[in-house]
């Protein structure tokens, strides 16, 4: 079975930083993907960052750039996502999810292209 497993959220106050850690396992494919998404109360899921396996390629949300980086150790089978300069709009719940087989440029960071979720990691940062 796909399992995902992300850890690492907390609270830090403004311009604080966090690593989340999302864990993977049960899965060999090539060619697939892993992102990290976000919830915040009343809000849609929206997409923060992800990276392809193979060439490393990453993609960032335009609020992200900057302040998030995303980072993969294939050893540990682990996709970190850095997060620095965070901000309380930042607030939100974090999970990461995969998906396999190529995807197009714009739907990188689309949450219904992802069919495996792991459960997620509150991060909330205060003013």
């Amino acid at each position: 079975d796909v399992q995902l497993q992300a850890s690492g959220g907390g609270s830090v106050q403004a311009g604080g930083s966090l690593r989340l850690s999302c864990t993977t396992s049960g899965f060999t494919f090539d060619d697939y993907y892993i992102g990290w998404f976000r919830q915040a109360p009343g809000k849609e899921r929206e997409g923060v960052s992800c990276i392809r396996s193979g060439d490393g390629s990453t993609y960032y949300r335009d609020s992200a750039k900057g302040r998030f980086t995303i980072s993969n150790d294939n050893a540990k089978n682990t996709v970190y996502l850095q997060m620095n300069g965070l901000k309380p709009d930042d607030t939100a719940v974090y999970y990461c999810a995969t998906r396999f087989g190529r995807l197009a440029l714009s739907a990188t960071l689309s949450a219904a292209q992802y069919a495996y979720w792991g459960q997620g990691t509150q991060v909330t940062v205060s003013s």
